[in-house]
């Protein structure tokens, strides 16, 4: 009697075990098809060299930041003016800028557009700074076209901040 009552345990445990699993697989790989399909419909922002590739949706609010980075509206369009994004830099919300602090002076980042020949627009990295969250200059125009990067620093208590120039 005993044994069968382990037995039965045991299999629970795998049941269990083989459910969780599929759970959290799904939603990876659903995560994954969602991700991809935004990549196609919209705005693409990439840094090759900390290897970011991500959509960009219009806004900043919390929907668009949890699986993608967001244009602040009001700021500049693809190749001209301040064109300002944000991402998260967080374990518990959408990885995007997770490397950022990591980016060089002279790196490329590109923005991608939704135009039939997906134009490309390149940027080459002048400015890296951390401001506190009440700065929001940084969104200015500055009369150049520039893009502005921004994502909270590893503690939250601060924005990075990268700027590249329209090469």
């Amino acid at each position: 009697m005993k044994r069968k009552v382990i037995r039965i345990i045991g299999v629970l445990m795998i049941v269990l075990g083989v459910s969780v699993l599929s759970v959290f697989a799904y939603k990876k790989i659903s995560r994954e098809l969602y991700l991809r399909k935004l990549l196609k419909e919209n705005i693409v922002f990439e840094i090759p060299s900390l290897g970011i590739k991500v959509p960009v949706l219009e806004g900043t609010d919390a929907k668009a930041l949890q699986v993608s980075a967001g244009h602040f509206e009001g700021t500049g369009s693809l190749g001209h003016g301040n064109y300002c994004i944000a991402g998260h830099n967080s374990t518990i919300y959408a990885e995007i800028f997770n490397e950022l602090d990591q980016i060089q002076i002279g790196d490329e980042m590109y923005l991608f557009d939704t135009d039939e020949k997906r134009t490309k627009y390149t940027y080459v990295v002048t400015e890296y700074k951390t401001v506190k969250p009440s700065d929001t200059w940084v969104l200015n125009d500055f009369g150049d076209d520039r893009l502005t990067v921004i994502s909270c620093t590893d503690d939250g208590e601060y924005r990075q901040v990268v700027v590249g120039m329209l090469k």
